[in-house]
């Protein structure tokens, strides 16, 4: 079979199609052909060798992708031959503290295709069946690989870590991007005011499409300045954040007190240090957070079945040319998710 690997970090030039063995289903364990696989910017970070997860040589990555069953594994009931199936992009021990809490997401012992697992950048791949779902009926797989982790996350990083209630202003930075154009939605779903910031036109204009409100061109205008204007000077009650340096603290200035910012991480640089004490005299909550749940993740999988959330897709890219999705990625000129097709 085909797949895409790398044999040494790099740029995306380190990429290779090529020819490996096709992998057998093992006990408790389905055979997918993919159909889909999206492309994230930790898969980028993985290649070039900035990640903190240290991975034999060469590596396969791809870490949510969606297609059919192949074959099945000993032991495996609840799915066959035909099937149309997603694996959830992280599957959890089952057995540590946090799991035994009903928190899998902070699961001690989780292993994620991509990292643990060989990843979706192939034409077979093998999954643990238990973590292994079928597809809502009228969700392509297309719309599967790009959604899954977009939407879980933003789901948790909204709902479960900012306790989003209906009626409160959220602020979605870079909301061009695969987070920010799921969290639009979620945001929208939730009954909330949403105001929308990227760098460009054209991904303000899809933000409005999307759910949000208003709208906030971060290169042309203060972050900081529109949003307490567009508040009446109280500031937003909610800031996703996942883009770090200056919009990190151009949320933070523009947070109501008593308001709370969410981040997931951030790829724009280091984040400039925050004066402790202004912090609490703002009181004011900073959050971290994590992917979601597998309850969110089949939850937000079947609304999106249902037509309530929408994968945005900036382009089906053949497993092939896998160098030139991750360029537009490096390139920052998609508008929601880069997805990989056989």
């Amino acid at each position: 079979m085909k797949a895409v690997r790398y044999h040494e970090y790099g740029s995306a030039d380190v990429l290779r199609y090529e020819e490996v063995e096709r992998p057998e289903p093992g006990p408790g364990e389905v055979r997918v052909r993919m159909a889909a696989c999206g492309v994230n910017h930790f898969d980028v970070d993985l290649r070039a060798g900035i990640s903190r997860w240290p991975l034999p040589l060469p590596h396969q990555l791809g870490v949510e992708f969606a297609g059919e069953v192949d074959a099945v594994g000993p032991g495996v009931e609840h799915l066959a031959v035909g099937d149309r199936v997603w694996p959830q992009h992280e599957v959890e021990c089952g057995q540590c503290r946090h799991c035994r809490a009903g928190r899998p997401n902070l699961c001690d012992d989780a292993k994620m295709f991509s990292v643990q697992y060989l990843g979706g950048y192939a034409e077979y791949v093998v999954a643990p069946a238990h973590a292994t779902h079928k597809l809502p009926d009228g969700l392509s797989y297309e719309a599967a690989a790009a959604g899954q982790v977009v939407f879980t996350t933003a789901w948790h990083m909204l709902i479960n870590r900012g306790r989003l209630e209906p009626g409160q202003t959220v602020v979605v930075q870079a909301a061009g991007s695969g987070i920010g154009h799921a969290a639009v939605q979620i945001a929208a779903l939730a009954g909330a005011h949403v105001i929308a910031t990227a760098g460009a036109g054209h991904k303000l204009d899809r933000a409005r499409e999307l759910g949000a409100d208003e709208t906030i061109n971060y290169n042309e205008e203060s972050i900081t300045e529109r949003v307490l204007d567009m508040t009446d000077g109280e500031g937003a009650d909610l800031f996703i954040e996942h883009v770090g340096g200056d919009l990190f603290m151009d949320s933070l200035k523009a947070l109501r007190k008593d308001g709370a910012l969410v981040t997931c991480g951030g790829h724009a640089g280091e984040t400039p240090p925050i004066d402790i004490i202004e912090l609490f005299r703002n009181e004011y909550r900073v959050i971290g957070s994590r992917i979601g749940t597998p309850a969110e993740m089949q939850l937000t999988m079947r609304l999106m079945g249902e037509g309530k959330l929408t994968p945005a897709i900036h382009a089906a890219i053949p497993l092939a040319e896998a160098p030139e999705a991750h360029r537009i990625i490096e390139r920052r000129e998609q508008t929601g998710k880069v997805v990989l097709v056989p």
